[in-house]
This record gives C-alpha cells, sequence and structure tokens, in this order.
C-alpha cells in the first residue's frame, strides 16, 4: 500500500490550493496571529466539493470557534439554507458573528451558545450534513445526540479524527491524551463497522472521517 501522507505530497496538494482572497482569508491570518484552529486547507476544499456534490440545505455544526468553517460552507450552499452551529467557549462567538454579519450571513447561519452536550439533545430539526470539530473525546457521545437528526443519505462529517497521528501510532501517544485516543479509536471503529453507515476516513489534515447514513442507527441499551 503507498503512503500518501509524506510532507513533500501534503505540501504540494495544498500548493495546487488558491488561496482566498475575501472574508475567509482575514479569518485565516487571524486564526494563525491568535492561534484559533481552523480546518485546514486541503480539509477546506474536501467540504467545498461534498457541499457540491450534497447540495444541502441544512447544516449543523458542532463547533464553531470565530466561524470559518461554518462561512466556508455556506458560501458554496445554495441561496435558501440554514446552518445551525454549536460553540462553548464564548470568547469566539461575538468574534463568530461578527464574522457571518460581514460576510452578509446573518440570518443564514446561526450560533447557540453552551455545551454541545446539553444543547444538542434539544435540536429538533433534522439536517443533511452534520460537520463535528470539537472536543475529540467526545465524538461517540455528539454522535448518539444528533445521528438521528441526520436524514437518510445525509453525511456524518468529522475532522482530526486522526489526532496528531495518535490514534494509528501508539509511539506518538502523550501520556496526557490516552483517554482522548482511546475514545477515538473507539469512536471510528464503531462508524466504520455499523451496518447503517458507509464510513471513508480520509487522511488529509488530521484526518477526516465521512459517514453516509443508509438507515437509522439502532444503540443497544
Amino acid at each position: 500500500m503507498s503512503n500518501i501522507n509524506h510532507d513533500y505530497i501534503q505540501d504540494y496538494l495544498i500548493s495546487l490550493i488558491p488561496d482566498n482572497i475575501d472574508i475567509l482569508k482575514e479569518m485565516e491570518i487571524y486564526a494563525e496571529e491568535n492561534n484559533v484552529p481552523i480546518i485546514t486547507k486541503d480539509v477546506a476544499e474536501l467540504l467545498k466539493v461534498l457541499i457540491k456534490l450534497k447540495a444541502p440545505k441544512t447544516i449543523l455544526e458542532v463547533g464553531t470557534a470565530i466561524g470559518y468553517s461554518s462561512i466556508l460552507m455556506a458560501k458554496y450552499m445554495e441561496n435558501d439554507y440554514k446552518i445551525l452551529t454549536v460553540e462553548r467557549n464564548e470568547g469566539y462567538i461575538q468574534i463568530a458573528n461578527d464574522n457571518i454579519q460581514k460576510a452578509g450571513m446573518n440570518g443564514k447561519i446561526q450560533v447557540i451558545l453552551g455545551d454541545a452536550e446539553e444543547i444538542l439533545k434539544d435540536i429538533n430539526e433534522s439536517f443533511d450534513i452534520i460537520f463535528v470539530d470539537a472536543a475529540k473525546g467526545q465524538y461517540m457521545d455528539f454522535f448518539k445526540d444528533t445521528i438521528s437528526k441526520l436524514k437518510i443519505g445525509g453525511l456524518f462529517v468529522c475532522d482530526n479524527v486522526l489526532f496528531r497521528g495518535m490514534v494509528a501510532e501508539k509511539s506518538l501517544v502523550i501520556r496526557r491524551k490516552i483517554t482522548i485516543v482511546k475514545r477515538l479509536k473507539k469512536f471510528l471503529h464503531y462508524i466504520s463497522n455499523n451496518e447503517a453507515l458507509q464510513t471513508s476516513i480520509i487522511p488529509i489534515g488530521d484526518g477526516v472521517s465521512i459517514s453516509c447514513k443508509l438507515k437509522e442507527v439502532l444503540f443497544d441499551e
């Protein structure tokens, strides 16, 4: 099996991606200067393709940060769309809302402040895509709380699932991250082996999982 994770290959592929010239570029600069985690350029390109292929009308995002991925996804959606995004860091909320206003997406992107595990259970809408980029140790919990809200044929997408390579290689695991790694491994095994899902795990960025919901997911009590 060929190894596609060499740095020179990743650098080359990223070099092919055109730079943003609008508010997304401003947000990239802000994120770099202020150490704010946002999706990498290659993951952003993947999301654009998924948006164009799926043509979603509704997206649920777990983990807003400064609103970068929400705005990026919205730019590639059709006019009649809605994105609901959840963020627990109060410091990010105003920045995200300011960016959404600058992008002219008020009323299209709604940011909810609070702990996702509490908020997600109270959301009664259905979605075409669910995008998760939040606390890595809670991915299985986020999945359980939202998969029933994903439409059949919808996509459940998670970023950073390889967690700096620690999920795939034991020697890379940092002691204080052992619990997160174990939970991520359990989550990836679950979505990869569940007959209600068709899942692919892609080694770009820090690892992206994409699961297509084939039928309703049943959980053992």
